[in-house]
């Protein structure tokens, strides 16, 4: 098990009701937290929709989840 940090922006954020939260989870890749994430909070977007960062560093769905990071899933914005 290991916990991360994780970073809520935009809808994601709003559908989680916080813009960060400590998680514990035996995840071996990126894909698999956010599959435990979107059950946890309903979320509605899939991940060929979203970004992830990992250390303020964009990273790939398949990239091993390490301990302590902070990960950040960041959905597409709309301006205006």
């Amino acid at each position: 098990m290991s916990d991360v940090r994780v970073l809520y922006f935009a809808s994601l954020r709003d559908a989680a009701g916080q813009g960060e939260e400590t998680w514990t989870t035996d995840a071996a890749d990126l894909r698999t937290l956010y599959a435990e994430l979107r059950a946890r909070h309903g979320f509605v977007l899939p991940v060929e929709r979203l970004r992830v960062a990992v250390d303020g560093t964009f990273a790939r769905w398949d990239d091993a989840l390490q301990a302590g990071s902070e990960i950040a899933f960041i959905p597409p914005v709309s301006g205006g």
